[in-house]
């Protein structure tokens, strides 16, 4: 098979951790480019933004004694001088401002009113400034007071960097006022697009200020959004000289009674350009399966013996269990034998639930590339990790030894290796019985095809999101496989117009 495009993915899906943000800064001015004029160019980014939205109008502009607050003063300076009528409330002392803040509020020839609820009176735009991404306690006092009046004014609000109480790093966002319109600089952050930090950024714009791409080489970010960038080039499409073999044979276990759950995964792992699909099954449950899975093989299963054959198939390419295989110790002895075989396997479901007493047992056995796919509740019953959801994932990855899909609505994906991506195309209509059993499949069919597991687990979720979006309202999860022919197609529109 041969690979879309060569090479490795570029950084233009990389986030910035703040600390990664303020050595990037750092390096910058290194270099030769003054911190001045990096502030001066944030908050001209700003103006500009909001130059191209509102015409002029009355403008509170809300800053805080760092260097947010900076930016702040650059914007209603530029602002002022294009004809709004601006006012700047400061956080606390004037005389307390250092540094390049402090150059800037000189340059701002207006008067400096003491921040508070009363400020916004009479406001058409309220711009935030006050505190930026490394804010990592809880907003009280007059802050607080100040955007809570904001939040319930129902004027517009433009953030600065972050909505002020979003911590850059996480996500959480306790007291911060919802904007309708977020300007950061350079590279996001994993907190835009981690909840309830991403509910609450409203429209987000990344600006360049001057930072030069290169300094990524020295940051090594290890943090992604979740886009085709990230791993179009690892994906396969069949050579003139393909059949179904070399597309792979995927195999995965079908429950019983409850057979839906695998049914859906083996129809997406189908979609996904599987060249072979079969579904182990109870002997009991076969007639439901061949009836529905026309272009599936069944293979009925009597006794243990008969799965091991199967997995003593050396075309078998990669292997699905959870979707409706049963909490049982059977179900937990087939989930052995499949790891033993060292190839690459999905977990997902109810793999959680049988191993949620010995997790250890099911970590020590994972000999080969390993995805698995719990939704909150499920991780819960294996993981104990605590912090940030890219945190617990990141750990929970570690300690396992795979590739963690921690689902959701701002699904993180996290390697072994460090290396996660957070996902941020999946449309509400996903929220729908079923959706996950899909995006195993999925992923089961990107294994097949000879796909990494961080890349096949990628992929698949953003693709689940996209075909999920291209429906919209109505969809169920049998609506999905069906989708997905189209939807890759689209892909090589998307990657070839240079989006990410």
């Amino acid at each position: 098979m041969a690979a879309r495009g060569c090479g490795v993915p570029d950084t233009s899906s990389a986030l910035l951790t703040v600390a990664e943000m303020a050595e990037a800064d750092r390096l910058t001015i290194a270099r030769g480019t003054p911190g001045f004029v990096l502030m001066h160019n944030a908050g001209a980014a700003v103006a500009a933004a909001i130059q191209a939205r509102w015409t002029p109008c009355h403008v509170a502009v809300l800053c805080g004694p760092g260097g947010n607050g900076g930016d702040g003063f650059v914007i209603a300076r530029i602002l002022s001088e294009a004809g709004y009528d601006v006012w700047v409330a400061l956080h606390g002392d004037r005389a307390a401002l250092k540094g390049d803040p402090a150059l800037h509020a000189a340059l701002w020839p207006g008067e400096m009113l003491p921040l508070g609820p009363d400020v916004l009176q009479h406001a058409d735009l309220i711009v935030d400034a006050i505190f930026g991404a490394g804010l990592s306690r809880k907003i009280d006092g007059i802050v607080a007071e100040t955007l809570r009046q904001a939040a319930n004014s129902g004027v517009p609000i433009v953030a600065v960097d972050v909505p002020s109480g979003l911590f850059g790093d996480t996500g959480d966002a306790p007291g911060a006022a919802p904007a309708c319109l977020t300007v950061t600089f350079f590279r996001q952050k994993p907190g835009h697009l981690l909840l309830p930090g991403r509910a609450v950024c409203g429209a987000l714009e990344v600006a360049e200020i001057g930072i030069a791409d290169t300094v990524l080489a020295d940051i090594a970010p290890q943090t992604f959004e979740n886009t085709p960038a990230l791993w179009h080039h690892a994906l396969k499409q069949p050579t003139s000289a393909a059949h179904k073999y070399t597309r792979g044979h995927a195999l995965l276990w079908g429950g019983y009674p409850m057979t839906g759950a695998a049914r859906l995964a083996a129809r997406a792992t189908a979609r996904m350009g599987a060249g072979l699909v079969t579904v182990a099954v109870p002997a009991i449950a076969m007639p439901i399966y061949a009836a529905s899975l026309l272009s599936i093989m069944v293979a009925p299963i009597e006794h243990a013996a008969d799965l091991q054959a199967l997995l003593d198939d050396k075309r078998i390419s990669a292997l699905l269990i959870g979707p409706g295989a049963g909490v049982a110790p059977e179900t937990a002895a087939r989930v052995l034998a499949m790891l033993a075989t060292g190839r690459p396997i999905v977990l997902d479901a109810d793999v959680f639930a049988v191993f949620r007493d010995s997790p250890s047992e099911l970590f020590a056995a994972i000999a080969g590339p390993c995805v698995m796919t719990p939704h909150e509740g499920e991780f819960a019953r294996v993981f104990h990790s605590t912090g940030s959801k890219l945190e617990r994932a990141r750990a929970a990855a570690r300690t396992s030894g795979a590739v963690m899909v921690l689902k959701g609505a701002d699904t993180v994906i996290a390697a072994p290796d460090g290396r996660a991506a957070i996902n941020a195309n999946a449309p509400p209509f996903l929220a729908t019985a079923g959706a996950g059993d899909v995006l195993s499949g999925m992923i089961l069919g990107l294994l097949t095809q000879g796909l990494p597991p961080f890349e096949a687990a990628c992929a698949a979720v953003w693709l689940h999101g996209a075909a999920a979006a291209s429906f919209g309202h109505g969809l169920i999860a049998e609506d999905l496989a069906d989708l997905l022919p189209k939807t890759l197609q689209s892909l090589d529109s998307y990657i070839n117009g240079g989006q990410s």
